[in-house]
């Protein structure tokens, strides 16, 4: 197996007529790392990562892999492999014939292809497969079959597009778990896009949120979810209230917004006076309790509440603020369970309130 290889991504754009899939981001991805590519539909994700497998040409800026410019190199010049969402197996040929293909059409001889193809089933655990074709196989195995096809030509850096889709919700899970196991094995650089921030969570050293074309946050999962930069990363994570309002008081180290016909809110955080500021508040440290801080709670009207075994989701709107979610502990919850169309107040500490950029 090679050595894993850094990815550099430097002023990249991607322009399809007048649409810019891709406008202009810079992005590098250590060696070794499992990185993912997050955002919803559209955001150009696919593209950055068809861009990097070669699959799509580059309208501006430059990918390196390691020390090499990769740009303008044909796909299979690039020391990088790409498993497609749909797998992309031939239905008429068995597993080995399916994972040794690469390599057939690079010349290699018959015997030694076999032989690293039963290398790479046995990798994946699928050797007692081998004479099978891929519709005798479950979903699971099919993407084995898929990611051991990809891997047997010691790529430096596996490319992913959505591995997991097509898998049911147990499965997704399962192969989650020997995605990662399989990536901190290998060593090897993986770029793997979703659209579900829990797999992104659960499976990435880097994570990088994408919004319209460019990178709205590039860090740590625990960053993003403690720290996101800008209320669009805040919303699309899921794990942050996002208010906005206007800044009327400002310190050295924490903002008062005060929202349109509303309430007025303390964030910790720099802000501009009297300037548009966005902030968030950290949904699971929400609690039921009137605040001894102003601009720390608010009083509101239960809208929905979702059992969710664990914990219980309240949604609230007050104090100029709609759709405001806390989510409690299920001790917590019904200790003094709530109803629809209640009056609630809620609170919560400084410290779980933060100010946004932009």
């Amino acid at each position: 197996m090679k050595k894993a290889a850094a990815i550099d991504i430097a002023a990249v754009s991607k322009i399809y007529g007048s649409t810019t899939a891709v406008d202009n981001i810079s992005l590098k991805v250590a060696a070794g790392t499992y990185c993912c590519l997050l955002g919803p539909s559209g955001c150009g994700k696919t593209s950055t990562l068809r861009m990097i497998a070669g699959h799509e040409s580059v309208s501006s800026g430059d990918i390196l892999l390691g020390n090499t410019n990769i740009t303008d190199l044909p796909p299979a010049a690039r020391g990088t492999a790409m498993m497609f969402q749909s797998y992309a197996l031939f239905p008429h040929l068995d597993l080995i014939e399916n994972v040794a293909f690469s390599l057939k059409m690079k010349g290699v001889d018959k015997a030694t292809r076999q032989a690293k193809a039963m290398d790479m089933l046995i990798l994946m655990q699928l050797e007692a497969y081998a004479s099978r074709k891929p519709a005798q196989l479950s979903g699971g195995q099919q993407q084995r079959v898929a990611l051991a096809r990809a891997l047997i030509t010691d790529p430096e850096a596996l490319l992913l597009d959505e591995p997991l889709s097509a898998l049911d919700p147990f499965l997704k899970i399962r192969m989650r778990a020997e995605l990662k196991k399989l990536q901190t094995s290998l060593g090897i650089t993986f770029v793997h896009v979703t659209h579900s921030q829990e797999e992104a969570m659960a499976l990435a050293d880097l994570i990088v949120v994408m919004n319209n074309g460019r990178i709205e946050q590039a860090a740590p999962p625990r960053t993003l979810f403690e720290a996101p930069a800008t209320a669009f990363v805040a919303r699309f994570m899921g794990d942050h209230n996002v208010i906005s309002g206007r800044a009327t008081q400002v310190s050295e180290k924490s903002a008062t917004i005060s929202v349109a016909a509303g309430g007025d809110f303390v964030a910790t955080g720099v802000a501009e006076l009297n300037t548009p500021v966005d902030i968030a508040i950290r949904t699971d440290r929400v609690r039921i309790g009137q605040s001894d801080t102003p601009g720390l709670g608010f009083t509101g009207s239960v809208t929905n509440v979702e059992y969710r075994g664990a914990t219980v989701k309240l949604m609230l709107s007050g104090a100029g603020v709609e759709d405001f979610t806390a989510i409690l502990s299920d001790a917590a919850y019904f200790a003094n369970p709530v109803k629809v169309g209640e009056a609630v107040s809620l609170c919560w500490n400084s410290a779980d309130a933060i100010v946004l950029g932009n």
